[in-house]
């Protein structure tokens, strides 16, 4: 058992506290080995990892200082976060009403739970008007990213992603870069509207829950063929591959416990 990309992730973490000016109370060497423990003692095979930091109950109010923080990891076994049914036919979604957050409202370079209250409505939006996820866009209205994922259409062969300005930088994202370039395709970043989506060939989602999910319609538009397109199903297919070990360029992206 291997986990994917854990640098990555663990620097995302601490990122994020030197942001929100948390001061870890741990290095990363330390809170690296802790998660392969925590994979290792629950004797999973293929799971969710999350390591977390927060400030403790020694005070109440807004204001931190005086708070201690803390670091906890939680794994648990988890399938396809948008189906497997969706990883293989595509998914519906829906454009929220509720824009993304803007970039000085909470900063989006952080991954930390506050920004989840937004992606919460809007999928919870989305869902009870029967979609599977919801597409937010920023507050001068260009597509930012989904509730929880980052998106990637494709057109004329080319793929497109929206400039990330309000978006959380994914590192399944920066892997597609990578994996794109391994297949000898193009990837351009430009401003998107959602329209842009509807006339795009192809459409996909890529998070570390959601991995590389392709999606079939957006606001009741069905996007290329409606079913998932042949440059995503590459993408997909090198991604589950270098995951699972079997690509030997990236054997550096796994971490084994």
């Amino acid at each position: 058992t291997s986990i994917f990309r854990l640098k990555e992730h663990t620097d995302r973490l601490f990122n994020s506290a030197h942001i929100y000016m948390m001061k870890m109370p741990y290095d990363k060497a330390t809170v690296m080995d802790a998660q392969r423990e925590v994979v290792r003692a629950n004797n999973l095979k293929s799971a969710y990892l999350r390591p977390i930091a927060f400030y403790g109950s020694e005070k109440m109010g807004v204001s931190p200082k005086g708070a201690q923080v803390h670091v906890a990891i939680a794994a648990w076994e988890w399938g396809a976060y948008l189906g497997e049914d969706g990883l293989e036919k595509g998914i519906r979604v829906k454009t929220a009403s509720f824009a993304r957050h803007h970039v000085n409202v909470t900063m989006p370079r952080a991954k930390v739970a506050s920004t989840y209250a937004n992606s919460i409505l809007a999928n919870l939006e989305a869902i009870t008007d029967g979609y599977d996820e919801a597409l937010l866009l920023d507050t001068d209205g260009f597509v930012a990213e989904g509730a929880g994922e980052n998106l990637f259409v494709v057109r004329d062969g080319v793929i497109f992603e929206p400039e990330i300005a309000s978006a959380l930088a994914g590192i399944t994202r920066a892997t597609v870069h990578t994996l794109a370039k391994d297949l000898g395709l193009e990837v351009r970043t430009r401003r998107m509207t959602r329209d842009d989506i509807y006339i795009a060939d192809e459409a996909f989602f890529t998070g570390t829950a959601a991995e590389v999910t392709p999606i079939r319609e957006l606001d009741n538009r069905v996007i290329g063929a409606g079913k998932r397109g042949p440059i995503t199903q590459k993408i997909q297919s090198l991604f589950f591959d270098v995951v699972g070990g079997k690509v030997a360029a990236h054997a550096d992206w796994l971490t084994a416990v």
